[in-house]
């Protein structure tokens, strides 16, 4: 059967026009007609029975903007996260898997153990997956690792500035891939697309003891700027870099997709999927795949200000965060009675 030619779509807000849908044609967007969100273009194929592929081209209006403005920031109109939850972003679920990549393992292992300490629980999560994460077409394999990093008012588009708490030790990229699925009226997840992502968390929090884990992944992350639709994930090479003023402080290579990891993406959406609480009709869903590189494992701190750039072939055009950090002193958070 022929593979479709993936489709690339941008969210937008303009100040007086609001949301939009846009489907990537070079350097210009190209503005769909009827739809403010991809969350609503999804679901309104879903309830006509069509493709998201056919819904977009049926969609597809004359209407263009300047799309090197847009990703430049040169525009009023300011991209989006690639996929969200357009009216309740508490009903967009964040979270993710690690240790799906051997350098990812490699990192984790640097952070809790010392050469000639024991096998670490890291790598045993690791061997588990790469032993038994790729099960056959229709089979169960081994479940990853695991992690709940908020909802959806986390979500950052390209452009906007990842944050470091008051009460954070550090905060450091994670490029990576995310899927984003929409959980349909009969309770079944549907995959809208998969999008570039940087996955972001408080590395030196975690070096702590790596049941810090829950707590480093609380923090903003970026998707975007563009959710792929129909993207072929069988093995995709990119870079990720730290920008700081004029120069480049850290730039590294990454490897990811299914040839790349431990487990399938099948097999990581149904030890997400198979929770009843995870396939309630209406909620949508981003879960990143796992990093492949991570500056924080060669000694890299990251600066106030300096931009995480990561390109990956095949996801469009490269997603630019700048870091915020919060150098105030930390708020004690006290739960008062009513």
């Amino acid at each position: 059967m022929k593979k479709r030619r993936p489709l690339h779509l941008v969210q937008l807000q303009h100040p007086q026009q609001g949301r939009r849908v846009a489907l990537v044609a070079g350097r210009k967007l190209r503005l769909l007609t009827g739809v403010d969100s991809i969350y609503r273009l999804a679901e309104g194929a879903l309830a006509r029975g069509r493709s998201l592929a056919v819904t977009i081209a049926r969609a597809v209006s004359a209407e263009t903007l300047n799309y090197d403005a847009v990703h430049a920031g040169k525009s009023a109109w300011r991209l989006l996260p690639a996929f969200d939850h357009p009216d309740e972003p508490a009903r967009c679920l964040v979270t993710g898997t690690g240790l799906t990549h051997q350098k990812s393992v490699a990192t984790r292992q640097a952070m809790h153990t010392n050469p000639n300490a024991p096998m670490s629980d890291s790598m045993k999560m690791y061997l588990l997956g790469a032993e038994g994460g790729r099960p056959a077409p229709g089979k169960i394999g081994a479940a990853p690792e695991w992690f709940y990093k908020g909802c959806g008012t986390i979500l950052r588009a390209h452009g906007e500035p990842l944050d470091v708490p008051a009460f954070a030790l550090d905060g450091g990229e994670e490029a990576e891939v995310a899927g984003a699925y929409l959980v349909d009226a009969h309770g079944e997840p549907r995959r809208v697309g998969l999008v570039l992502a940087n996955e972001f968390s408080d590395h030196e929090f975690e070096q702590i003891n790596y049941l810090y884990l829950a707590h480093s992944k609380l923090r903003t992350c970026s998707i975007g700027p563009e959710l792929v639709v129909d993207a072929d994930f069988g093995a995709a090479r990119g870079r990720v870099s730290i920008r700081r003023g004029r120069g480049t402080v850290w730039t590294k290579s990454f490897a990811t997709g299914e040839k790349n990891m431990s487990h399938t993406v099948a097999n990581l959406e149904h030890h997400h999927f198979k929770y009843a609480a995870h396939r309630r009709p209406g909620d949508a869903h981003v879960y990143f795949f796992g990093a492949d590189a991570f500056s924080f494992g060669d000694k890299v701190r990251l600066r106030d200000g300096d931009v995480m750039e990561i390109e990956l072939a095949g996801f469009g055009r490269a997603l630019k965060n700048p870091i915020r950090i919060d150098r105030s002193r930390p708020v004690q958070c006290t739960a008062k009675p009513i």
